[in-house]
């Protein structure tokens, strides 16, 4: 139960964070620049999710 009373507050709190405060969200940053990849940071990526996924699975079967 204190688990959800923490929740509650955590969310309240950010609710009114962002009411109370509307310029923290007014700042507009310049727009990214055109991806340049050739794939090469999505594959590594991948890489290093199932390399993750690896890691948990040999976790839970020991």
């Amino acid at each position: 139960m204190e688990i959800i009373a923490r929740a509650l507050v955590a969310i309240v709190a950010m609710v009114l964070a962002t009411a109370a405060f509307p310029a923290a969200n007014a700042e507009s940053f310049a727009p990214a620049p055109s991806p340049s990849s050739d794939g090469t940071t999505i594959d590594q990526g991948i890489a290093y999710v199932l390399m993750l996924l690896a890691l948990v699975l040999t976790y839970i079967i020991h």
